[in-house]
């Protein structure tokens, strides 16, 4: 998932909304006279406004994400009394979409929360769906077996975006810096393409493009993941501060859902289920969604409870940001430094727990 966002061209939305419907005003029939006062009778009152909210969220191609789909297929939000209408996207679209106000909340990365909030666009972070735990690789060409062999040789990846700090924190831990390599500036749908076509040694690309470039580069291997530096990208659920402080109880409720969903994902006694249900919203195989949700650790709110601590390690959100905000910075992502404690709310994730 990306860290800086691009201009991309906006896909026209079109939202149900929820409409008030008004009593019907009473009619006189112009064939008979109206009632005296003591003949009237009493009208029943009018029944009071629909005031029912749907919130709309946008989502897109990310194991955190396409979770949400259990709850939809088994009706959970309507057993929980809220109302929810889920956006599919493309990553990158789904928060233009966010930026435009077409949708409530998007799923996103903690970097990209900071992004959109340079921009102007601020949000809350509700709820941590996950952490990336090996979905996002540096995958190399046959050849290349581990880091340290990218000395010299060129890397394709997205630059300012997730995998090119993830690449900054393999090189250091095979005591490269970021100068011992010659960063090509791929698109990270287009780097399977590119590794294919011998134009980089090595991409550094999340799924489902790292997958790609596995299925169809003969002898690519992984030689770095996020499975390395667990914490280093955290995924969000980000609503609108105007949504949350008008429908603070439905979000609460959206909480809650959420914690019945990462539950039923990470009990081993429903992994097919869930595969299947998963695999289906991307036209994948059970079969082949399951490595995918492997490599994407979800997380109960009793886990984000944890990670929703202040600490400076990336076993905390906050910490995380706080790293993802300096490389934002130092990659002129955006100039003002963003201070994580502004968009990260743990408050809604205590109260469901309780």
């Amino acid at each position: 998932m990306s860290l800086a966002i691009k201009t991309v061209t906006l896909c026209s939305l079109v939202f149900s909304l929820v409409a008030c419907k008004e009593a019907p005003a009473a009619q006189q029939s112009p064939a008979k006279a109206a009632p005296s006062a003591s003949a009237a009778v009493a009208l029943p009152p009018a029944p009071p406004p629909n005031t029912a909210v749907k919130l709309h969220i946008a989502y897109s191609d990310w194991p955190g994400f396409v979770a949400w789909e259990v709850a939809l297929k088994k009706g959970w939000f309507k057993e929980a009394g809220v109302e929810v209408e889920f956006h599919w996207f493309d990553y990158v679209p789904s928060m233009d979409a966010y930026n435009a106000g077409k949708v409530d909340a998007v799923g996103l990365t903690n970097g990209d929360q900071l992004v959109l909030a340079a921009g102007g666009n601020r949000s809350q972070a509700i709820i941590l769906t996950d952490y990336s735990d090996g979905n996002d690789m540096i995958v190399a060409r046959a050849g290349v077996k581990t880091v340290a062999d990218l000395k010299g040789k060129k890397v394709g990846v997205e630059v300012g975006f997730v995998d090119h700090l993830l690449l900054l924190y393999a090189l250091k831990a095979s005591n490269l810096a970021e100068k011992d390599v010659t960063l090509v500036n791929v698109p990270t749908d287009q780097t399977p393409a590119a590794l294919k076509s011998g134009k980089v040694d090595a991409i550094g690309a999340w799924q489902p493009s790292s997958g790609t470039a596995l299925r169809e580069v003969a002898g690519a291997t992984p030689i770095f993941t996020s499975a390395d530096v667990p914490g280093l990208i955290y995924d969000m659920i980000a609503v609108s501060p105007k949504s949350l402080a008008e429908h603070r109880a439905e979000w609460l409720k959206v909480v809650g859902v959420w914690d019945r969903v990462a539950k039923f994902v990470t009990d081993p006694a429903n992994v097919d289920e869930a595969a299947a249900i998963m695999s289906g919203r991307v036209g994948l195989t059970p079969a082949a969604y399951k490595p995918l949700m492997k490599g994407t650790h979800i997380l109960t709110l009793s886990a984000a409870k944890k990670a929703f601590e202040q600490a400076p390690e990336l076993t905390s959100v906050f910490g995380s940001s706080r790293v993802s905000n300096d490389f934002n910075v130092k990659n002129a992502v955006y100039k003002v430094s963003q201070e994580p404690n502004s968009y990260l709310d743990p408050t809604l994730t205590s109260e469901a727990l309780k």
